[in-house]
C-alpha cells in the first residue's frame, strides 16, 4: 500500500497553537471525517436491525469488546492533526454511529476527555439504525443551527424503492451544520450515501441523489451567503472520479480549476496515484473525502481561513497484519468475529489556516 504523507516546511509553535514562515504567523484549524465502522451499544433496540451488536447476537458483543472499540477509537482521535496543534483535531465528521450515547461514551476516554468534545447528532431512518454525526471542540467552533437533511431513495424511474413489506426503503440523513469556527461562519453537511450493495452501476443513481441533495443545500446557502464557506465530508461509497463528486458535486481536482459553483477535491490527486481510505477484493477505493467551496482557497490575510493540505492517517498500527485483510485497514470484525481492531476506513482530516495579523 502507498503511504500519503506530507513535509511540514513550516516551524510549529506549540504554545500559541500557530506556526511562522518567516515573519507571518498563521492559526490551525484541523478538520476531519472518520467512518467508526459498527459503533452500537449493547441495549436491543426494538425499532432499528441492530440484534447482532448485543451480547446474545451474532457478535457477541460485550462490555468488554465495547470498551475497546471505544478505546481504539479515542486513541486514533486524539492523534489526528497533532503534528500541526497540540489541540488536534476541532471537528470530527463521523458515520456508522449507532445513536448519541455511543458518542457520550466516546468523548468521555481517557485520551480524549480533556477536549470536552460536544455532539451534533440526528436520529437517522436508516433500517440498520446507523446515523451521521458532528464531534467539535467548543474552545474552536460555537454551532448556531443544525438540522437533518432526509435522503429519500427512489429508482431509477423516480419512484419510491420500498423493502419487502412494502415499506419505504430508508438511509442516513445527511447533516447540516453552520457554526461559527474562530469567530467565522462555515457550513458542513456530513454524510455517508447508500452502499454499493447490488453493484455500482445498479445503485450509482441513489449515491447521484445523495450529491444532488448536497448540492440543492448548498445553493440554497449561497443564495444568501455568495461567498459562504462549505465543507462537504463524508464516507459517500464512491470516489473522487465517480459521477456523484465529479459532476454533480463538480469536485476539481486543481484549486486554479475551481469557479464559482465549483468545489475543490484534494482527495482526487491521491486517488489516482492508487492512494486509499478503504480495500474491496484486494483494490483500493477513496470514499472518504473532504470538498471545499472557492472561498476556501483565497488566501488573503483579510479572507479567514484557507485550504491548506489534506492527510489520509494510515499509521503502521492501523493496517492489518496478517491474514485475509493483511495490508487493509485494521478492522475491527471479521465475518462476525471480534479482531479487536479499529475501522475499516482509515479517518482523513484537511488542515485550514487563517494568518493572524
Amino acid at each position: 500500500m502507498k503511504r500519503f504523507t506530507f513535509l511540514l516546511s513550516l516551524t510549529l509553535l506549540i504554545a500559541s497553537q500557530s506556526f511562522a514562515q518567516k515573519e507571518k504567523q498563521y492559526k490551525v484549524s484541523i478538520v476531519g471525517f472518520y467512518n467508526f465502522e459498527n459503533l452500537f451499544d449493547l441495549e436491543d433496540d426494538p425499532d432499528i436491525n441492530d440484534d447482532d451488536f448485543t451480547p446474545k447476537g451474532r457478535n457477541q458483543w460485550t462490555q468488554e469488546k465495547y470498551d475497546k472499540k471505544l478505546g481504539n477509537l479515542a486513541k486514533v482521535i486524539s492523534e489526528l492533526g497533532k503534528e500541526m496543534t497540540p489541540d488536534g483535531i476541532a471537528l470530527l465528521g463521523t458515520a456508522e454511529i449507532e445513536n448519541k450515547k455511543v458518542l457520550e461514551d466516546l468523548v468521555v476516554q481517557k485520551a480524549i476527555k480533556d477536549r470536552n468534545y460536544q455532539i451534533i447528532h440526528h436520529d437517522s431512518p436508516d433500517f440498520r439504525g446507523i446515523d451521521c454525526a458532528l464531534l467539535y471542540n467548543p474552545k474552536y467552533f460555537k454551532p448556531i443551527e443544525h438540522e437533518a437533511l432526509r435522503l429519500v431513495l427512489k429508482d431509477t424511474k423516480g419512484e419510491l424503492l420500498t423493502n419487502d413489506d412494502g415499506e419505504p426503503r430508508t438511509t442516513r440523513d445527511v447533516l447540516y451544520v453552520k457554526g461559527t469556527l474562530d469567530g467565522e461562519i462555515v457550513h458542513i453537511m456530513v454524510n455517508h450515501w447508500p452502499s454499493r450493495r447490488g453493484g455500482e452501476k445498479a445503485t450509482r443513481h441513489l449515491r447521484n441523489a445523495g450529491a444532488m441533495l448536497c448540492k440543492n443545500k448548498m445553493d440554497e446557502i449561497k443564495k444568501e451567503e455568495p461567498n459562504a464557506k462549505i465543507l462537504i465530508m463524508g464516507d459517500l461509497n464512491d470516489d473522487p472520479t465517480s459521477p456523484s463528486v465529479k459532476k454533480i458535486l463538480q469536485g476539481k481536482k486543481s484549486e486554479d480549476k475551481v469557479a464559482e459553483g465549483q468545489m475543490y477535491n484534494p482527495f482526487y490527486t491521491p486517488f489516482k496515484k492508487g492512494i486509499g481510505t478503504l480495500a474491496y477484493q484486494d483494490a483500493w477505493s477513496l470514499f472518504d473525502q473532504i470538498l471545499v467551496t472557492p472561498s476556501f482557497l483565497k488566501k488573503s490575510k483579510n479572507e479567514g481561513f484557507f485550504y491548506h493540505k489534506i492527510a489520509i492517517y494510515n499509521k503502521k498500527y492501523l493496517v492489518q497484519k496478517t491474514g485475509r485483510y493483511k495490508g487493509y485497514p485494521f478492522r475491527a470484525f471479521s465475518f462476525g468475529e471480534f479482531i479487536g481492531g479499529y475501522s475499516d476506513h482509515f479517518p482523513v482530516y484537511s488542515v485550514f489556516l487563517k494568518e493572524v495579523k
